[in-house]
């Protein structure tokens, strides 16, 4: 444990839940990196992953974008590929872009989108692409007719999530440089997202834990109690 992290965890009461504005001015003074440190959240919910019905697996627009440059790639043909050109995709192609990845092993980007007629060709990548969650899919909007549309999303700040095996849902909100408000406006897009979605078959507590996190930093609990407060006003 470095000196810097040790004087981060002095200032995060470890016992306490944090109202989500007070959670997101800590997160930026906890923040000691020389680079401008992702902000990630962890919000663990009162769902079963291993029924089909609970597994929580979709996408939403960050109002603020997060930070990073997305590089996507696109599995289409004809006008849609040419769409998809014009809206800045990084790579675009069809049986020449399979190729790619199959024989050179070429994973150069961060999301794919495809046409709902290229997912018979694209379905051959699955044990490449799957693992990494990287297979287009139609629950989150990337798998598609609207390629242009998908490619702009993806670039402005789209970002695609799912509930892992223990029922928690990790995703970036912004960058350090964002400052606390922005952070705030897209954690509460994430949120409201996430009760949006809560299975109707999903019994007791819904928000289990909501952490905060710069890259290096500590975890900052938010109070859950908040959180559900705040996701049912945001409607």
């Amino acid at each position: 444990m470095t000196k810097k992290y040790e004087a981060a965890l002095k200032l995060v009461d470890r016992e306490k839940q944090y109202s989500l504005a007070e959670a997101c001015e800590l997160v930026l003074k906890t923040s000691f990196a020389k680079f401008d440190e992702s902000v990630d959240i962890a919000a663990r919910l009162g769902v079963n992953p291993k029924h089909a019905d609970q597994m929580l697996r979709s996408s939403v627009s960050l109002p603020h974008g997060t930070g990073k440059t997305i590089r996507v790639v696109v599995f289409a043909k004809g006008d849609a590929a040419a769409a998809a050109r014009d809206e800045g995709a990084d790579y675009v192609g069809a049986e020449d872009l399979v190729e790619k990845i199959q024989k050179d092993n070429w994973l150069d980007f961060d999301s794919a989108i495809a046409t709902p007629n290229m997912m018979g060709l694209v379905g051959r990548l699955g044990r490449i692409l799957g693992p990494r969650n990287l297979m287009p899919n139609p629950k989150v909007g990337t798998v598609t007719m609207d390629v242009g549309k998908a490619v702009r999303e993806l670039k402005a700040g789209r970002i695609e999530f799912r509930t892992e095996k223990t029922g928690i849902v990790h995703a970036p909100v912004g960058k350090i440089s964002f400052g606390s408000d922005k952070i705030r406006e897209n954690v509460m897009a994430l949120l409201a997202t996430l009760h949006r979605l809560k299975p109707a078959t999903a019994k007791g507590k819904y928000w289990k834990s909501v952490t905060i996190a710069a890259t290096m930093g500590p975890g900052i609990r938010i109070d859950t109690s908040e959180v559900a407060s705040l996701v049912e006003d945001h409607r």
